[in-house]
Protein backbone atom coordinates (compact mmCIF):
# COMPACT_ATOMS: atom_id res chain seq x y z
CA UNK A 1 0.00 0.00 0.00
CA UNK A 2 1.45 3.58 -0.90
CA UNK A 3 1.92 6.12 1.88
CA UNK A 4 -0.51 8.29 0.18
CA UNK A 5 -3.32 5.82 0.41
CA UNK A 6 -2.05 4.61 3.98
CA UNK A 7 -1.86 8.13 5.03
CA UNK A 8 -5.86 8.54 3.49
CA UNK A 9 -7.26 5.44 5.54
CA UNK A 10 -5.52 6.54 8.59
CA UNK A 11 -6.60 10.34 8.65
CA UNK A 12 -10.43 9.39 7.42
CA UNK A 13 -10.17 6.85 10.61
CA UNK A 14 -9.20 9.58 12.73
CA UNK A 15 -12.29 11.64 11.31
CA UNK A 16 -14.62 8.82 11.56
CA UNK A 17 -13.41 8.39 15.41
CA UNK A 18 -13.83 12.13 15.71
CA UNK A 19 -17.23 12.09 13.99
CA UNK A 20 -18.67 9.56 16.87
CA UNK A 21 -17.17 11.51 19.33
CA UNK A 22 -19.16 14.78 17.86
CA UNK A 23 -21.86 12.00 18.41
CA UNK A 24 -21.62 11.46 21.94
CA UNK A 25 -21.40 14.79 22.65
CA UNK A 26 -24.55 15.22 20.96
CA UNK A 27 -26.50 12.18 22.47
CA UNK A 28 -25.36 13.06 26.19
CA UNK A 29 -25.98 16.86 26.09
CA UNK A 30 -29.48 16.34 25.02
CA UNK A 31 -29.70 13.22 26.74
CA UNK A 32 -33.46 12.85 28.15
CA UNK A 33 -32.41 13.20 32.03
CA UNK A 34 -35.82 11.35 33.77
CA UNK A 35 -35.43 8.41 30.84
CA UNK A 36 -31.76 7.82 32.09
CA UNK A 37 -32.65 8.50 35.74
CA UNK A 38 -34.98 5.25 35.39
CA UNK A 39 -31.78 3.25 34.56
CA UNK A 40 -28.56 4.56 35.34
CA UNK A 41 -29.46 7.20 38.08
CA UNK A 42 -25.69 7.90 39.22
CA UNK A 43 -25.03 9.03 35.27
CA UNK A 44 -28.23 11.54 35.00
CA UNK A 45 -27.38 13.08 38.28
CA UNK A 46 -23.67 13.35 36.92
CA UNK A 47 -24.98 15.14 33.44
CA UNK A 48 -27.20 17.05 35.59
CA UNK A 49 -24.56 19.03 37.40
CA UNK A 50 -22.09 19.02 35.11
CA UNK A 51 -21.46 22.61 34.61
CA UNK A 52 -21.01 24.72 31.39
CA UNK A 53 -17.53 24.82 31.32
CA UNK A 54 -16.79 20.80 31.52
CA UNK A 55 -19.70 20.50 28.38
CA UNK A 56 -17.70 23.75 26.80
CA UNK A 57 -14.27 21.66 27.57
CA UNK A 58 -16.42 18.44 25.93
CA UNK A 59 -17.17 20.21 22.53
CA UNK A 60 -13.79 21.99 21.92
CA UNK A 61 -12.20 18.62 22.68
CA UNK A 62 -14.60 16.64 20.03
CA UNK A 63 -15.27 19.97 17.80
CA UNK A 64 -11.52 20.65 17.45
CA UNK A 65 -10.61 16.88 17.12
CA UNK A 66 -12.97 16.87 13.85
CA UNK A 67 -11.58 19.87 12.63
CA UNK A 68 -8.35 18.90 12.72
CA UNK A 69 -9.02 15.19 11.27
CA UNK A 70 -10.58 17.32 8.56
CA UNK A 71 -7.46 19.43 8.30
CA UNK A 72 -5.05 16.50 8.42
CA UNK A 73 -7.02 15.10 5.16
CA UNK A 74 -6.74 18.39 3.73
CA UNK A 75 -2.78 18.21 4.67
CA UNK A 76 -3.58 21.13 5.98
CA UNK A 77 -0.82 21.87 8.89
CA UNK A 78 -3.30 24.26 11.09
CA UNK A 79 -4.25 20.79 11.76
CA UNK A 80 -1.20 20.58 14.23
CA UNK A 81 -3.05 23.20 16.69
CA UNK A 82 -6.43 21.89 16.09
CA UNK A 83 -5.21 18.65 17.81
CA UNK A 84 -3.54 20.36 20.39
CA UNK A 85 -6.57 22.40 21.40
CA UNK A 86 -8.25 18.67 21.31
CA UNK A 87 -5.64 17.34 23.73
CA UNK A 88 -6.29 20.55 26.05
CA UNK A 89 -10.29 20.18 25.85
CA UNK A 90 -9.92 16.28 26.86
CA UNK A 91 -7.85 16.79 29.63
CA UNK A 92 -10.00 19.87 31.37
CA UNK A 93 -13.41 17.40 30.83
CA UNK A 94 -11.97 14.18 31.88
CA UNK A 95 -10.20 16.23 34.91
CA UNK A 96 -13.65 17.78 35.46
CA UNK A 97 -14.98 14.01 35.47
CA UNK A 98 -12.42 12.51 37.80
CA UNK A 99 -11.64 15.67 40.10
CA UNK A 100 -15.25 17.17 40.18
CA UNK A 101 -17.28 14.11 41.10
CA UNK A 102 -17.39 10.79 42.64
CA UNK A 103 -17.22 8.90 39.65
CA UNK A 104 -14.18 6.08 40.38
CA UNK A 105 -15.35 5.70 44.05
CA UNK A 106 -18.92 5.02 42.67
CA UNK A 107 -18.09 3.34 39.26
CA UNK A 108 -14.50 2.15 40.43
CA UNK A 109 -11.22 2.40 38.88
CA UNK A 110 -12.46 0.59 35.12
CA UNK A 111 -14.57 3.55 34.48
CA UNK A 112 -10.96 5.67 33.81
CA UNK A 113 -9.95 2.86 31.20
CA UNK A 114 -12.18 4.16 28.09
CA UNK A 115 -11.10 7.76 28.60
CA UNK A 116 -7.57 6.58 29.05
CA UNK A 117 -8.11 5.41 25.82
CA UNK A 118 -9.56 8.48 24.28
CA UNK A 119 -6.73 10.76 25.67
CA UNK A 120 -4.07 7.94 24.17
CA UNK A 121 -5.56 8.72 21.15
CA UNK A 122 -6.23 12.63 21.36
CA UNK A 123 -2.02 12.88 21.86
CA UNK A 124 -1.49 10.47 19.46
CA UNK A 125 -3.34 12.16 16.48
CA UNK A 126 -1.30 14.90 18.26
CA UNK A 127 2.14 13.70 17.01
CA UNK A 128 1.24 12.25 14.15
CA UNK A 129 -0.12 15.43 12.65
CA UNK A 130 2.97 16.82 14.03
CA UNK A 131 5.70 14.24 12.52
CA UNK A 132 3.67 14.97 9.30
CA UNK A 133 4.70 18.45 9.72
CA UNK A 134 7.87 18.04 10.35
CA UNK A 135 8.60 16.25 7.13
CA UNK A 136 6.66 19.41 5.21
CA UNK A 137 3.81 16.78 4.51
CA UNK A 138 1.53 19.28 5.82
CA UNK A 139 1.15 22.63 4.29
Amino acid sequence: MSASRSFAIFALGLLIWNLIGVAAFILQYTADLAALAKSDPYTARIFAGMPGWAWAAYAVAVGAGTLGATMLLMRKRVAVPLFALSVIGVVVQFGYSFLGTDLLAVKGAGAAAFPAVILVIAVGQLLYAQGLQAKGVLR
